[in-house]
């Protein structure tokens, strides 16, 4: 690592928010060829800086240096120009349009002043290759799923042959057996001379691929260390700037009798006679690989996605999820995946997004001092930071628009909660947050079907698991079954 050359230097650098310095007079170097890891607790300013050498700000201060010669980058053009992309952590593709649209837009290939189309195929192609996608480059964005945007998100930056490569939570959406890929494509590029920044919550995936690691908190950078002389407790007492316990929870009671029955549903083409039921108090997990069909089930149980056939009881009773308002009227509340495309409005209040659903399911307007007590309720359940309810949901830092999002769909006080991948993207604290808060609904006797591909996550939380591949439930795994190992195994169908 010492005999290589710097690609990348920060000096002083600083970014003010209205009433929040985000960055802190940060002093970075970022060698060439290495995978250099920044992390830090949701807020810390991680994003910020990213953004900053992205060029999505144009008002900060202090000195970038782009191999060895000082720059502004005061645009994403600029940005662009000299050999820098970013990988968003919410995806920045139009869905309406091709995978292979998306992949060149800015640069198609033309020919006599007309779209080549088979050129721009062929370039797609090879893209999708790289990162190991195996599909047909003419599909819209919205018709793949969620980890195969994630990758051909990775596939479009690759395009414009960037020195410098920045992913934010890139692994966010994959399967165990993504992640397994992704590395293998990070290490291919590192051997190229890429430069890769990698951010990430995943303390095991920063040892297993970064070789140095920069710690930030409160806006200022604490150290930068070489990954083999660290350790994961290290990391996070230095995250956190205190020792932290355990993240796992306990539970106060067992689960008791069957309270939500799903009867031999069908969606043609993504789930095929799904039956499972949930015990009142009870945490059921559902695993699988990218790709099994669990979040189609979840979309489909909410009424968002049509069922084929298949009955649903609640209490006994049929319910009616024809829609999603249907659905939350007979007691169920979905928190999706992706909390900015689909589970909040990014121009709307905190305040106003955490009461829309209350207001949908009970067709009643809510006062302004009325949601102003509820914000303070869920602020304080869940450590929501600020506690400024007035504050637009975009100006909060992933975690907290996380948190947002589950005090949103609590508010409804729903009998059942179904959370496809609640703690997508946020730290190690606000993740505990969010675990106390779902074993404390299980306390309460309500229903949760937990969909999330951070194995640990599923294990530790869940009273049993059932687990899918190719859109049918295979395996049925009881608590003292339960393992990280023996349900990927389950999920690769052995």
């Amino acid at each position: 690592m010492t005999d290589m050359t710097i690609a990348l230097e920060l000096k002083n650098i600083s970014k003010r928010y209205p009433g929040t310095l985000a960055v802190d007079q940060v002093n970075l170097t970022i060698k060439s060829g290495e995978v250099h890891a920044i992390i830090g607790e949701n807020g810390a300013g991680k994003s910020t800086l990213m953004k900053i050498i992205s060029g999505t700000f144009q008002d900060y201060s202090g000195q970038i240096l782009l191999n060895d010669a000082e720059i502004s980058l005061h645009s994403p053009a600029i940005a662009k120009t000299n050999g820098i992309a970013m990988i968003h952590q919410e995806l920045c593709l139009a869905q309406p349009l091709s995978i292979a649209e998306n992949l060149l837009a800015g640069r198609l290939p033309t020919r006599y002043g007309l779209l080549n189309r088979k050129a721009m195929y062929e370039e797609a192609r090879q893209l999708l290759d790289i990162v190991g996608l195996d599909i047909n480059p003419k599909q819209a964005i919205s018709e793949i799923s969620q980890h195969e945007a994630q990758l051909v998100e990775i596939a479009k930056a690759l395009g414009a042959e960037p020195s410098i490569l920045i992913m934010d939570e890139p692994t966010s959406s994959l399967s165990s057996e993504e992640v397994n890929r992704l590395f293998d494509i990070i290490r291919k590029l590192r051997k190229t001379g890429l430069t890769i920044i990698y951010i990430s919550h995943h303390l095991p995936e920063i040892l297993e691929i970064a070789d140095r690691v920069t710690v930030m908190r409160d806006g200022q950078k604490v150290d930068t260390l070489h990954v083999k002389n660290t350790t994961s407790t290290k990391l996070v007492e230095m995250m956190l700037g205190q020792t932290i316990s355990e993240i796992s929870v306990e539970r106060k009671q067992s689960p008791g009798e069957i309270r939500f029955q799903v009867d031999q549903c069908s969606r043609l083409g993504f789930f095929h006679d799904i039956s499972f039921h949930i015990r009142e108090g009870e945490i059921l997990g559902l695993g699988g690989l990218a790709g099994a069909g669990r979040s189609e089930i979840a979309r489909s149980l909410c009424g968002i996605d049509p069922l084929d056939a298949g009955t649903i009881t609640l209490d006994n009773e049929e319910i009616n999820t024809a829609d999603m308002r249907s659905a939350m009227k007979a007691g169920l509340a979905y928190l999706s995946e992706d909390r900015k495309l689909e589970g909040l409005a990014l121009q709307l209040t905190a305040q106003d997004n955490l009461v829309s659903a209350m207001q949908i399911k009970n067709s009643k307007f809510i006062n302004n001092d009325n949601g102003r007590e509820i914000f303070k309720e869920s602020a304080d359940q869940l450590a929501i930071y600020p506690p400024e309810p007035n504050r637009q949901i975009v100006q909060f830092s992933g975690g907290n628009q996380q948190k947002v999002l589950l005090a949103k769909w609590l508010a409804t006080a729903p009998e059942v909660c179904i959370l496809d991948k609640p703690t997508r993207g946020v730290d190690i604290g606000a993740k505990k947050v969010i675990h106390h808060a779902i074993a404390q609904l299980a306390d309460q006797g309500k229903c949760i079907l937990l969909i999330s591909s951070d194995l640990p996550e599923l294990v530790d939380l869940s009273d049993r698991i059932i687990v899918m591949r190719k859109g049918r439930i295979i395996r049925q795994m009881q608590k003292q079954e339960l393992s990280e190992d023996a349900v990927l195994l389950a999920a690769n169908g052995e």
